[in-house]
């Protein structure tokens, strides 16, 4: 079991009713104001509500902010399952991403720019840990997972059910945008230090960069992700 105990977090996973949640602590002492917005959504769902001393939720999530959630295990998606749900599939695939910080970033975004679902490495690989949650800010309960053990296998078959797979590179000549996204497509991150690995990168239909102009030479991963996801959205959005 799991502990989220960021306002933000909390809010954004009952609002998506989250069927993860199996109690809702609330502490007894006056609190920031939207402890009542934590204890309306509880109510109206149903969920088990709990109030206890702050001492006491102190003691089980330091530096909570007035409530904590329970949470279940994270149940990750089946891969054709998220393909069926889509008629232009639009996937995320991320190669052995390990900062949490960087998974909520990027699962945010993409959440944001409409991708239908994230392909996570079993190994090597972060999970949907309540660092992840926080900084996605209830993304994460929104979107669809799938773990798969061999991503590069993996991209065989997206591409034998037509999707088209699009690498991020630096130093690529053809640019972030030189591609038609209005096409089944899944965009491919590589990991902090190392970015794609070979093999990985020989599986892309396409690799593309995004050109940096001050002095720090690359940008990071989750920032790389935003400008791509965007491209997705706005072609969409846009069609030429």
């Amino acid at each position: 079991m799991e502990t989220l105990s960021r306002l933000n977090s909390i809010i954004e996973i009952l609002r998506g009713a989250s069927n993860r949640v199996q109690k809702v602590y609330i502490q007894k002492e006056r609190g920031p104001h939207r402890i009542a917005e934590v204890i309306r959504l509880a109510r109206e769902r149903g969920l088990p509500l709990q109030f206890l001393p702050k001492r006491k939720l102190d003691l089980a999530a330091p530096g909570h902010q007035g409530a904590v959630l329970v949470l279940g295990a994270k149940e990750y998606s089946d891969l054709d399952d998220i393909l069926a749900g889509s008629r232009l599939p639009f996937l995320v695939l991320l190669d052995e991403i390990e900062d949490p910080q960087n998974l909520g970033a990027i699962l945010r975004s993409a959440e944001c720019a409409g991708a239908d679902g994230i392909v996570l490495p079993e190994r090597r690989s972060v999970g949907i840990t309540d660092a992840v949650i926080r900084v996605s800010a209830g993304a994460a309960e929104h979107l669809k997972i799938a773990r798969v053990p061999n991503l590069a296998r993996t991209m065989d078959d997206l591409k034998r059910k037509g999707l088209w797979l699009v690498g991020a590179e630096g130093g690529q000549k053809a640019l972030w945008y030189e591609f038609d996204y209005t096409c089944p497509v899944g965009v491919v991150l590589g990991s902090e230090g190392r970015g794609l690995r070979r093999l990985v990168r020989e599986k892309c239909d396409r690799l593309l960069s995004i050109p940096v102009l001050g002095r720090v030479n690359s940008l990071n991963v989750g920032a790389a992700a935003a400008v791509f996801f965007f491209e997705v959205a706005r072609q969409r959005l846009h069609p030429t």
